[in-house]
């Protein structure tokens, strides 16, 4: 355990100057007690500022097929046996994709997300995903695209890399001591497999966690570091969407402190590597969001896969309003667009379910 904040402040000096934190390193920050998270968060985002400036990287996602996915992953609303109310669709055309796709950009989003549900691709899927950002790029060749389809097979993340894929994602979810709890279809072996698939066929491998599915602090250290050492170029880290109807649902283990000493844990084990503030920030960070973008770099706009988050318009006045620019933005004000207004949750805690944007004739939420 750190002893006090200056023993704090002498560890992530040494980690600017290239040491690596150690397992003690990054329990102490995650059992840090909830009234240094002020100081903790101080001194950690020294690491954040000295790789990513006050930059904040906005992503999008664009789910191209939602539902219907036969795996049986335990917090997923798309998964098998999940009886959460959601949008299910095959998947969009072309031209709908490159429409979402679209509304991301100009809401200030510099990388979209392009993910389908299932368990992987087929090479049909594969061939059909090229064209989408193939046409994507041809519109937009300043865009960075990041395709999530699942487990890949041999040769298909060659396929996406000469289509102009730039990144493919592929989280861990939790650490490998405890991902058999949490799904049965596929192993975690498979899941690393596919980030190494993804790497040597020039991708730039994206894979993150969920934070809150019964996982000790030592899985949560035990995750970080796989994520290390599979080099993972860009973390998302997730708290747990407690959908209805899923094995998950009123699982309620986080709180805005503890979900900071998570991201504050992933920035100081992964001090020049993009953390993203993932689903879930909204419902468990709260009003803290704004305090994290002092540890992570990047973070979604709009809604989710299934889910909405907030308003846009709200999330792009909290990065200017906290001294952050967008990357890659040409001035500080948004694009001035109209923007979908967002549903009013009446005060609920329950993820509101996504009825807007793909599979729908809703404008996005973007």
């Amino acid at each position: 355990m750190f002893n006090n904040t200056s023993s704090l402040d002498d560890r992530v000096t040494q980690i600017l100057a290239g040491a690596q934190a150690t397992a003690d390193d990054a329990l102490a920050v995650l059992r840090a007690p909830d009234d240094e998270v002020l100081a903790l968060t101080a001194s950690i985002s020294r690491l954040r500022r000295a790789h990513f400036g006050n930059t904040v990287k906005v992503n999008y996602l664009v789910n191209l097929k939602s539902g219907l996915c036969p795996e049986d992953c335990h917090y997923c609303s798309q998964a098998l046996g999940s009886d959460a109310d959601i949008l299910k669709y095959k998947w969009l055309k072309t031209d709908e994709a490159i429409e979402q796709a679209a509304a991301g950009l100009r809401g200030g989003a510099t990388r979209i997300c392009m993910v389908s549900s299932g368990r992987g691709p087929t090479n049909r899927d594969v061939d059909r995903v090229s064209s989408m950002v193939t046409a994507l790029k041809s519109e937009h060749p300043e865009v960075e695209v990041c395709a999530c389809l699942g487990l890949l097979k041999e040769g298909q993340a060659d396929t996406l890399r000469a289509a102009g894929v730039d990144a493919y994602n592929h989280n861990i979810n939790t650490a490998e001591s405890h991902h058999d709890s949490i799904v049965t279809t596929h192993s975690y072996a498979d899941r690393v497999n596919t980030v190494q698939q993804a790497k040597s066929a020039g991708l730039s491998p994206c894979s993150g966690l969920i934070a809150g599915l019964g996982e000790s602090d030592e899985q949560l250290v035990e995750a970080l570091f796989a994520l290390r050492e599979i080099g993972s170029d860009s973390i998302p880290v997730n708290f747990l969407m407690p959908f209805d109807g899923t094995p998950f649902e009123d699982t309620w283990e986080l709180t805005p402190l503890r979900c900071l000493k998570i991201l504050a844990m992933a920035r100081i084990v992964r001090p020049d590597k993009e953390i993203r503030i993932a689903g879930g920030r909204e419902m468990h960070l709260r009003s803290l969001q704004a305090q994290a973008l002092h540890l992570a770099n990047s973070i979604f706009l709009g809604d989710y896969l299934t889910s909405e988050g907030q308003a846009a318009e709200a999330d792009l006045a909290m990065i200017k309003d906290n001294g952050f620019v967008v990357l890659g933005a040409e001035s500080e004000s948004s694009s001035g667009e109209e923007r979908a207004a967002y549903r009013d949750q009446e005060g609920s805690h329950d993820p509101a379910i996504r009825r807007r944007g793909a599979g729908t004739e809703l404008q996005p939420n973007a």
